[in-house]
C-alpha cells in the first residue's frame, strides 16, 4: 500500500494542470468535510438549506483553517514556494496591499453614495457609533479571507491552469470556479451574483498582472471589499428602498446583483488600467 501511495505521489507532478485543479478542489473538500459535518451538527444546519450569518461564519472559518495544510501539500508536490504564488512579505507588498484596500473602500463609497443620491437606499446615520467597535475586527477578517482566497484562486489555481492554457483562458476558468464555489453557502441569492463574482475574479487577475505577479494589490482590493461590505451589514448602516416582489428585493440587497456593484467593479478595473499606462 505504501509503495502504491508513493508511486501516486511521484505521478502527481506529471498530470495536467486541469487535473491538478480538480484534485486540489476535491482534496480541499475532503479535508474540510469532517470539520463541516461536526459544525453543522452543533449549529443544527441542514445541508442545502439557506445559511444565516451566524451559521455561515464558523463554516467559513473551518474551511479556511484547512488551507495551510492544503497549501503545504501543493508546495510539496509542485516543488514551489509561497512567493511563486504571489505572496512575499516585504515593504512593496504592504504598500500595494494598503493601496488596494484604499481603492476598494473608495469605490464602495462612490457606489453607495450614488445610490443614496438617486434615492435607492437610505443611510442610517444613527448607527455610525458602531464604527469604533467593528472596524478593526472586520478589517482583520477581511485581510484573512481576502489574502486566503487570493492565494487559492489567483495564486495556486491560476498557476496550475496556466500549465494547460494561456493566461487569458486560465483567468476565465479560475474566475468561473471562484464564482461557482460561492454557491456552496447560498444558492437562491448567489445565482444573481454569479456574473458579478466572475467579473470580480477577472478584475483581481488583472490587478495581479498589473502588480507584476504579486497578489498584494488583489489581496488589498479583496480585503477592502469584504471589510467595507461586512461593516455596512454588521453596523446596519443602510436600508434599501426597492419596490417589487420580496425575492427580488432580497437579492438586490447584494451589491454584486445590482448595477451599482457591477459599475464599481468596472470602475476599479478602469482605474487599474489607467495606472498601468504610467
Amino acid at each position: 500500500m505504501s509503495s502504491q501511495f508513493y508511486s501516486w505521489i511521484i505521478l502527481l507532478p506529471t498530470l495536467s494542470g486541469t487535473v491538478k485543479v480538480c484534485l486540489f478542489l476535491i482534496t480541499w473538500f475532503m479535508l474540510w468535510l469532517p470539520l463541516a459535518w461536526s459544525i453543522a451538527k452543533k449549529i443544527g444546519w441542514q445541508p442545502f438549506s439557506p445559511l444565516v450569518g451566524s451559521e455561515k461564519l464558523p463554516l467559513v472559518i473551518s474551511l479556511y483553517l484547512t488551507v495551510p495544510f492544503l497549501l503545504w501539500l501543493t508546495i510539496s508536490v509542485e516543488g514551489t514556494s509561497i512567493p511563486d504564488y504571489g505572496i512575499e512579505w516585504k515593504l512593496t507588498f504592504i504598500i500595494s496591499l494598503l493601496f488596494g484596500i484604499g481603492l476598494a473602500i473608495a469605490g464602495l463609497g462612490i457606489a453607495f453614495g450614488l445610490e443614496g443620491w438617486f434615492g435607492r437606499l437610505i443611510w442610517k446615520k444613527n448607527n455610525l457609533y458602531h464604527l469604533g467597535k467593528l472596524v478593526l475586527p472586520l478589517l482583520g477578517l477581511g485581510l484573512w479571507v481576502g489574502i486566503t482566497e487570493e492565494l487559492i484562486f489567483r495564486g495556486v489555481l491560476l498557476n496550475l491552469l496556466q500549465q494547460d492554457y494561456s493566461l487569458e483562458v486560465a483567468a476565465v476558468i479560475s474566475s468561473g470556479i471562484f464564482a461557482l464555489l460561492h454557491l456552496l453557502w447560498e444558492r437562491r441569492e448567489t445565482i444573481p451574483q454569479l456574473p458579478g463574482l466572475w467579473i470580480m475574479g477577472m478584475i483581481l487577475v488583472w490587478s495581479k498582472i498589473m502588480n507584476e505577479g504579486s497578489l498584494a494589490l488583489a489581496s488589498g482590493l479583496h480585503a477592502g471589499w469584504i471589510w467595507g461590505l461586512s461593516y455596512i451589514d454588521a453596523a446596519d448602516l443602510i436600508s434599501y428602498s426597492d419596490k417589487g416582489a420580496a425575492e427580488i428585493v432580497s437579492w438586490k440587497k447584494h451589491p454584486l446583483a445590482r448595477v451599482s456593484g457591477i459599475l464599481c467593479l468596472l470602475g476599479t478595473g478602469l482605474v487599474l488600467w489607467q495606472f498601468s499606462l504610467f
